[in-house]
């Protein structure tokens, strides 16, 4: 990945979901094989996170384009 992509996407998650009180908001909940997951999207990217709702800790499962994200 690029260090501008890198950095979009970093900047996006801090600003929409580091220190959040709900980190749902921004996202998506997954169908299908990716149940339990959540989806965010960050320009062309998506970012795949499992969130640990007691400890509103966001695990970054997968970060990819969105033409291969979904395979």
């Amino acid at each position: 990945m690029d260090r501008f992509t890198r950095t979009m996407i970093l900047n996006w998650i801090s600003k929409h979901l580091d220190g959040t009180d709900n980190p749902f908001a921004s996202g998506k909940a997954l169908t299908g094989d990716k149940v339990g997951l959540w989806g965010y999207r960050v320009g062309d990217y998506r970012l795949i996170s499992k969130i640990d709702k007691g400890k509103l800790v966001i695990l970054l499962v997968e970060i990819g384009h969105r033409s291969n994200m979904y395979d």
